[in-house]
């Protein structure tokens, strides 16, 4: 699969509706994205749940964001952060209270890991007080210390560095869009 036929797939409409009944789409967050992206994220950073941004640094990063829309309505947020050449981390992922329950959070995630695929990234990342829908769509809790481009860019200048109460997740991308290698035959010499 291409890159545009990879990006197309995170952009079609998802299942269901938003209440005004537009269709819920994927897409690319722009510039203009920005305020709508940083309402979502101020919302749940009151709850404990995100990280604070700055408008300025949405604006600067729209690009690296996909946003859930329904209409002008962004519904929906998550950013595809490098860390480096290989690692990628989710950040900032979010959909709005009012439209959770409804599996566009997963949908967010599953257009995330493609978006991280397809930009040359291996392993896609996120750090979570709420590990548990992260593992049923394939990450694994791991070490924080088997992330260490996430400790360099970011956990050692945090205050509660060494106390940090997120789970590190982490997920291969060398599975995105790939079946299941069947088992190896054993050689025709060990078989009975």
């Amino acid at each position: 699969m291409s890159v545009t036929q990879t990006l197309a797939a995170a952009v079609e409409p998802a299942a269901g509706t938003h209440a005004d009944l537009s269709p819920v789409a994927i897409r690319t967050a722009t510039p203009d994205d920005a305020p709508a992206i940083y309402a979502l994220v101020a919302s749940n950073r009151e709850q404990g749940h995100l990280l604070p941004r700055s408008l300025d640094d949405l604006v600067a990063h729209a690009g690296r964001f996909l946003v859930l829309v329904a209409g002008a309505n962004v519904l929906g947020c998550g950013e595809v952060a490098p860390l480096s050449r290989t690692v990628a981390e989710i950040r900032s992922l979010v959909v709005d209270a009012a439209c959770r329950g409804r599996g566009l959070g997963s949908r967010l995630v599953d257009a995330l890991k493609r978006r991280a695929r397809a930009d040359g990234h291996r392993t896609l990342c996120a750090f979570t007080h709420q590990p548990a829908s992260f593992v049923r769509q394939g990450f694994s809790i791991v070490p924080h210390v088997w992330l260490p481009e996430k400790i360099a860019t970011d956990c050692h200048a945090c205050p509660l560095f060494r106390h940090c109460g997120q789970y590190a997740v982490s997920f291969s991308l060398d599975r995105v869009g790939r079946r299941p290698e069947a088992p190896a035959q054993a050689p025709r010499e060990a078989r009975a």
